[in-house]
């Protein structure tokens, strides 16, 4: 396959955001070996920006015959400002793209977009916490998904908002070219990645983060940085001003493990990258605070390889 299309679908009042999050993931991601074609149209002919930033380069919709291999991404835009009437301008195009078996997207307020064209019924599906309860008011045959940064239903992909573009952007690429791919864009970004829990591979840095809650984030961050160190839970519900009972509800609540499961979770998928880098077992264990070698040498034999005793 040749290089894929991604196509963005630009609003009046587009949020920037909305828009370049995701357009710099699959930039980046050509940045790192794996380009992207880029492509921006739009029912209007000079689009112009929630922020007030004016869009010239940008083809219409009639020029652009999306084919089954292409994402399309719908940007969020202002609901306030968004003109109604102009949905014959549009609504037949993104319908035809969803006939022709392109992934379509949605990132934040750009939800109602899919569901007014009806691509998004009886789906599970998301938009940004401010507007959930009107999606599903204004559209009851959507199922309606809250707190989730992005919700997947066959080729049709919806995602919370602002910044949620980039998390759902860094699943396609990790779809198309893999975990560890799609890690080594998120480190070009500065940023971390997060992922949808239903995705098969796991990684130390991507587990059970389709979550919004700050603190679940910042414990899971700081478990991520110190896995060579006793964990206790007292120490972790300290950091987020929370008592242990109440951090251990809310995290399983969140991400649907314990923490203590959450932490195993995260040592042995280290180690099973370490083991592959042929480092010395004592070492490994070390690095990830695993005190029982018996389970480094199970690892090293699921993952195919030998156990350095160096």
């Amino acid at each position: 396959m040749g290089t894929r299309r991604v196509i963005f679908l630009l609003f009046d009042s587009v949020h920037l955001l909305d828009l370049a999050g995701a357009v710099t993931v699959f930039y980046e991601s050509g940045c790192c070996g794996h380009p992207y074609e880029l492509k921006y149209v739009s029912p209007y002919r000079q689009p112009v920006s929630s922020a007030g930033l004016m869009f010239t380069q940008v083809d219409p919709l009639e020029s652009v015959q999306v084919e089954p291999e292409d994402i399309l991404i719908v940007a969020g835009m202002d609901l306030t400002k968004w003109d109604r009437a102009d949905d014959g301008k549009w609504v037949p195009w993104l319908q035809t793209a969803a006939r022709a078996g392109a992934t379509i997207c949605s990132v934040c307020t750009a939800a109602f977009a899919l569901a007014a064209a009806g691509l998004l019924h009886g789906r599970n599906c998301t938009t940004h916490w401010a507007y959930t309860k009107k999606l599903q008011a204004d559209y009851p045959d959507l199922q309606v998904q809250e707190n989730r940064l992005f919700v997947k239903s066959d080729r049709i992909y919806t995602s919370a908002g602002i910044s949620t573009g980039i998390d759902l952007a860094l699943f396609l690429v990790e779809e198309d070219h893999g975990p560890d791919f799609a890690c080594t864009v998120a480190k070009d970004m500065v940023i971390y990645i997060r992922r949808d829990g239903e995705a098969s591979q796991q990684s130390v840095y991507l587990q059970y983060r389709q979550h919004i809650n700050h603190q679940v984030h910042q414990v899971q961050d700081y478990i991520a940085k110190h896995l060579h160190e006793k964990l206790s839970l007292t120490a972790l519900a300290t950091l987020v001003y929370s008592s242990p009972r109440n951090l251990t509800r809310l995290f399983k609540a969140e991400t649907g493990v314990t923490i203590g499961q959450y932490i195993r979770d995260l040592r042995e998928e280290k180690a099973r990258q370490l083991l592959k880098e042929d480092h010395k077992a004592s070492w490994i264990a070390k690095t990830c605070g695993i005190s029982d070698i018996r389970l480094l040498r199970t690892l090293a034999r699921k993952e195919g390889v030998a156990l350095n005793m160096a």
